[in-house]
């Protein structure tokens, strides 16, 4: 998966500090090395205290995924392209991360108004001025 350059820096200071050199090392362990799980995820760091004092109390760890999953989508990817970086192979799944919007449709709108005049200026019927005036 490509990683955005806003968090590379984070993320290989994680690998430096935490992440065993072998290939299959994993990412994120509990204290012992073990993958973490759901029980030993929420009370190792303490994840209700901390975002209890982020002032993002009753924020779930998942909401991170999901939040991720909504800015990719506004990123202008196709469904395909969403699902297969979140994993997903049901599209119905990957639709909840794509809502409507309006800077959607305001997007979608400048890039129609670009296609049309793109066409304007390089498809004029044969015998006909721009202004549609015969010639």
């Amino acid at each position: 998966m490509t990683v955005p350059h806003a968090v590379r820096p984070l993320l290989l200071k994680h690998l430096a500090l935490f992440v065993k050199p072998d290939d299959d090392a994993l990412l994120f362990t509990g204290k012992k090395g073990n993958p973490l799980r759901r029980l030993n995820f929420a009370q190792l760091p303490k994840w209700t205290e901390v975002v209890a004092d982020l002032g993002l109390k009753g924020l779930h760890f998942h909401d991170l995924r999901h939040t991720g999953n909504v800015w990719a989508s506004k990123a202008g990817m196709s469904t395909k392209d969403l699902m297969a970086r979140v994993g997903h192979d049901d599209m119905r799944a990957a639709l909840i991360y794509q809502r409507a919007t309006d800077e959607a449709g305001e997007r979608i709108a400048e890039t129609l108004s670009k296609l049309i005049e793109e066409h304007r200026r390089t498809e004029r019927p044969k015998g006909k001025r721009e202004n549609g005036a015969a010639e």
